[in-house]
């Protein structure tokens, strides 16, 4: 395709940074753009998975501690977020409830999977995690004791856990994630760093990354490309 007609398509605007980083070079912009769409769909796939089991091991330890009702109870009169402190989390869970039992109707395991990534991101903020009992550490069997400088707490996880969800919103309202934060500069070490991040979480969660990710995960081939257009 003509450089013309792709600007056309996703517009100069869009475009004028990806020129700018390959120093207006329109073959390499038209590169690098679709180098950014590939790493967007990679990176994505790397998050899903790590949502996915993420939330089913919340689920269970939950299921255990509360029964297998426990995201509907939790909204509920008297539930573990009916209250003050908790009223975002109880928002949307008990929109989602509402929501599923006026269409398809409820069962846990699709109010489950219609939560959004930030209902766990806040089950590691002090009110949330204080309602749960205070036992969503045990999502990370395999982390390792804390140390000076280094407190493994749910703090801790709950800064982890926004910057994925951070990553994840990127991606999803596409925003481009090639680039130096605030400079036209292509480079993939924020990819890189992020995506580090999210391999060792898998590990603290006695997950094999390697193996669950296998034929899907070509993140570190297309940062190459990236850092080298």
């Amino acid at each position: 395709m003509k450089y013309t007609d792709f600007e056309h398509i996703i517009s100069a605007q869009r475009m004028q940074r990806y020129l700018a980083a390959t120093n207006n070079d329109t073959r390499k912009a038209m590169t690098l753009y679709r180098l950014n769409l590939r790493l967007s769909q990679e990176m994505f796939t790397v998050v899903s998975c790590f949502e996915v089991a993420l939330r089913n091991t919340i689920n269970a330890i939950m299921v255990q501690q509360l029964g297998t009702d426990w995201l509907k109870d939790s909204v509920q009169p008297g539930g573990i977020f009916d209250s003050p402190n908790c009223e975002k989390t109880k928002s949307i869970i008990k929109k989602a409830y509402t929501k599923l039992s006026q269409t398809t109707g409820y069962t846990p395991t699709q109010l489950l999977s219609s939560m959004e990534f930030g209902v766990w991101k806040y089950m590691y903020s002090p009110y949330q995690y204080s309602a749960t009992g205070q036992v969503l550490l045990d999502v990370f069997p395999d982390k390792p004791s804390s140390m000076i400088g280094l407190q493994l707490n749910h703090s801790h996880f709950f800064n982890e856990l926004d910057k994925v969800n951070k990553l994840r919103n990127r991606i999803a309202h596409h925003e481009p994630i090639c680039f130096v934060r605030g400079i036209t500069q292509a480079d993939s070490s924020y990819i890189i760093t992020e995506y580090q991040k999210i391999l060792v979480l898998f590990n603290w969660m006695g997950i094999d990354s390697t193996s669950l990710l296998y034929g899907l995960d070509h993140i570190q081939d297309v940062c190459y490309k990236i850092d080298n257009i």
